[in-house]
This record gives structure tokens, C-alpha cells and sequence, in this order.
């Protein structure tokens, strides 16, 4: 079946099951609840920023109270593996970044959210799986198909999409014109590009993240998956180093050469700040961040940037990740905990977050015409989840120990001076290889 149908199918067969038809109980499923305290712990981030204004209105709606624990995005994995391994933690829902998925399940941290989708006294009827955006709801909520992180057979529901994106080009046309620079259709164009920007504007050309570990494997995902590479050949041997691999991490250098200074030590923000403070010319990164590029108090470059898709390498392909929610097995309220999730993914409260700047995960949000009126940018995120591939990484168990302790210190490596391009790739694979056996994989 195809992966998509699969989604589609899964909403009527496993989501529709058991859901109240109509009716009292859909206005009173919130009571024996009111005067409970549900803990989210979330990061700061652009979408949950956004989302923080609408939980008065939810406590307002159900009696819910809920308590907020804010980290930064680089602290969140340590406290919840800290906070779920106890008998019963202080989290009644976290959010999680993509790669985690696969570690939670596998650890028995979290719980299956079919069993409270079929619960007809707490799911709603007019909440409709089959609206949210396909791609994102398998990517970040699938667990246990195909390789074990697609849609398919085998494969439940963990999480839901909250602060999902995919990759597209952001770039001052104010530049592209005076430069007289057509907008990079191809890897090509992007190169030659990255040189003209460098030499002619007078700021960086694409700013991109680079810092060891996470961010610097996310800013090579992006060129590898285009120029038509992966992580692993389908016998989980690895691939990474072959000519595409190799080819993607030059492309990053170059990135490095001919954008803003410090890119090898720029996280998600510090690259997200050296574009809105106008020292870059191009953004290639995620789709959450165009509510903040359309923020005056937080953008110099408000009326200057316009939205492409990511650049064709051998093929079309865009980045499929962001951030979900998932129900920790040892919440203290997870039917009270269910209700928040459900809420917050809601069409309305889909509706309301990205009026307020967040990221759309239903395709009602994302066509709607007053949404798109206010945000032209949607026709171009559409059509760039047209390209967006569900394996744009391994997110299997052990693939964060991989990312982090191994390609992104390699890569690192590379984009400081201190190996070439294909050194680093190579001089990984033993490491990578060896943690894949010891993992349980026949490599």
C-alpha cells in the first residue's frame, strides 16, 4: 500500500474507530477533569511561543490548568530520559524532536495514542486524523512500519505533529535584484550563487547551521538528500561517504566559506539571527521559521524576503522533521494530558496558533483562504511537502547516538580546516558501523 494511502486508510480504520457519533458528551468530556494540572514541558521555539497564548483559553474551555516547564531545545532530551524513567515523572506531555521517536518507544517512555483516540468519553468526533498533513503525521507520529520509523504494516501512532516543517529557500529579493541573480533552481545555480552573493552584496551568501553535533549533521542532511544520498544502503551498511556523501559535505563548505562569519559555531538560532539581522542573503532551513521573518521587533528584513522551493540536486527533495508531542508513559494525568494534545492539534487551535505565528500541521490551515491571504509563502511550503521525504534520516533507536556522538563530530571536523571532506566521511564509518552492531543490526 502506498504510504500515503496508508495514512489515509489508518485515520478511517484505526482513528474513526469507536468515536462518539455526536453528541452531550462531546461538551462535558472535559469535567471530570476540571481542577486537574497537566505539565508540558516544550522549548523555547517560535511555535510554542505561539502556542503558550492559547493555554488560558484551554484552561478557560475545560478547567484544565496547565503548567508550562520552558528549557532550551538543547536541554529538553536530558531532563525527559531523567523525568520518564522515574516510577512517575513531573511531565504529563513533551515535545519531542523527530529523531527522538525511535528512542522512546524502544525505551517504553511513551504511550500509544490509539487507545485514547478510540476512547469515545475522551476523543472528539470532529477532531479529523485524516486533515492533518501526511507527511508530517507519519514522519513524526509513526512508529514501527518500514525500517521501523514509515507508515506501513506494523507501524502506531506515538506522537502528533506540533511545530512540524520541511526545508525551503528564503531570500532577499531586494539583493537577487539589484544583483540582477535569477533564484537557484538547481544545486548548480546554488553554487554559482553562493559565489556572486559572496563577491557582490556585501554580506554572507546562505547561512546555515554548523555547530558540532545535531546542528551540523542537519545543515549536511540538507545537501545530501538532494544530491541524491543517504545515510545507509538498504542493509544498513553505511553510504554516507560515498560520492553523493562527499559531494554534500563540499557544497557545506563552501556554505561556510561564502556565508556570514562563525558558521561553525552557529546552532539553529545564532544561523536564524545572522539572516534576520540582514547578514546573509539566503536561508535554506525550515518552514517554522517564516512567522518570525515577518516579526518586526524580531526582523530587520521584514518586507524584503521572499520563498522558494529547496533547490533540485539529482532530484527533488525537501527535509521532513520538526517537533511533536508525545504522552509519557508515567504521566501523572494522561487522559487529562490526551485532552491538551488533542486540543492543540485541533483545526480551531491549528487555525488559531499560525494566525499567531506557529507552524500549520493541517491542510485545512495550510489552504485556507484568509490563512493564505495573510501568509503567501503557504503556496510554496505546499508544494514543497509535495518533495518531502519521510527518510530524510534513519530515525531509528540508536540514530541520535550516531548523529550526535559520530557524524556530528566528524562532520564538524570538516567544516573547521581540520579534515578534508572525504577523510571525515571515511574516518566514520568504523565508529557508525560499530554502533550499528552493537544496536543489534547485521552490518
Amino acid at each position: 500500500m502506498q504510504r500515503r494511502n496508508f495514512i489515509r486508510s489508518a485515520g478511517v480504520t484505526v482513528f474513526g474507530a469507536g468515536l462518539p457519533a455526536s453528541g452531550a458528551f462531546a461538551q462535558n468530556r472535559y469535567a471530570k477533569f476540571a481542577g486537574k494540572t497537566v505539565t508540558i514541558n516544550i522549548p523555547s521555539h517560535p511555535h510554542y511561543d505561539a502556542m503558550s497564548k492559547l493555554l488560558p483559553e484551554f484552561t478557560k474551555e475545560t478547567g484544565i490548568r496547565v503548567e508550562v516547564d520552558r528549557l532550551a531545545i538543547g536541554r529538553l532530551k536530558e531532563k525527559q530520559l531523567l523525568e520518564m524513567a522515574k516510577p512517575q515523572g513531573d511531565y504529563d506531555l513533551v515535545c519531542y524532536i523527530v529523531m527522538w521517536k525511535g528512542e522512546y518507544v524502544d525505551k517504553n517512555l511513551v504511550r500509544p495514542l490509539e487507545p485514547f483516540f478510540a476512547d469515545a468519553q475522551l476523543a472528539d468526533p470532529a477532531y479529523d486524523m485524516k486533515d492533518i498533513i501526511p507527511i508530517y503525521l507519519e514522519n513524526l507520529g509513526m512508529v514501527g512500519g518500514p525500517k521501523g520509523y514509515l507508515a506501513g504494516p506494523g507501524a502506531k501512532l506515538y506522537g502528533l505533529p506540533y511545530g512540524a516543517e520541511t526545508s525551503v529557500l528564503a531570500y532577499r529579493r531586494d539583493i537577487f535584484a539589484k544583483l540582477d541573480l535569477k533564484v537557484p533552481e538547481t544545486y548548480e545555480d546554488f553554487g554559482r550563487a553562493l559565489r556572486v552573493l559572496k563577491d557582490k552584496s556585501g554580506i554572507g551568501a546562505l547561512t546555515s547551521r554548523g555547530q558540532a553535533g545535531h546542528q551540523c549533521v542537519h545543515a549536511w542532511l540538507l545537501h545530501l538528500n538532494p544530491l541524491g544520498g543517504g545515510v545507509f544502503d538498504d542493509a544498513w551498511r553505511p553510504r554516507f561517504n560515498d560520492k553523493a556523501g562527499v559531494a554534500a559535505l563540499k557544497f557545506l563548505q563552501e556554505v561556510v566559506a561564502t556565508g556570514p562569519a562563525g558558521i561553525p559555531g552557529f546552532g539553529q538560532g545564532e544561523a536564524n539571527t545572522a539572516f534576520l539581522q540582514g547578514q546573509a542573503a539566503m536561508y535554506l532551513d525550515s518552514t517554522s521559521f517564516a512567522g518570525v521573518v515577518k516579526d518586526p521587533s524580531r526582523s530587520k528584513v521584514v518586507e524584503q524576503v521572499s520563498w522558494a522551493l529547496h533547490p533540485r540536486g539529482v532530484r527533488r527533495s525537501s527535509q521532513s522533521g520538526g517537533l511533536g508531542l508525545m504522552i509519557p508513559r508515567n504521566a501523572r494525568n494522561p487522559e487529562a494530558s490526551f485532552l491538551l494534545l488533542q486540543w492543540l492539534t485541533s483545526k480551531a487551535q491549528d487555525m488559531a496558533v499560525t494566525r499567531l505565528g506557529g507552524a500549520p500541521m493541517r491542510n485545512s490551515t495550510m489552504g485556507h483562504v484568509d490563512i493564505v491571504r495573510q501568509n503567501p509563502e503557504f503556496i510554496v511550503f505546499k508544494e514543497a511537502l509535495r518533495h518531502s521525504n519521510p527518510d530524510w534520516r534513519p530515525i531509528i533507536p540508536v540514530w541520535d547516538k550516531i548523529n550526535v556522538q559520530a557524524l556530528g563530530v566528524g562532520i564538524s571536523e570538516a567544516l573547521t580546516g581540520k579534515k578534508t571532506a572525504e577523510d571525515a566521511l571515511n574516518g566514520m564509518v568504523p565508529q557508525v558501523t560499530a554502533i550499528m552492531r552493537e544496536a543489534g543490526y547485521k552490518v
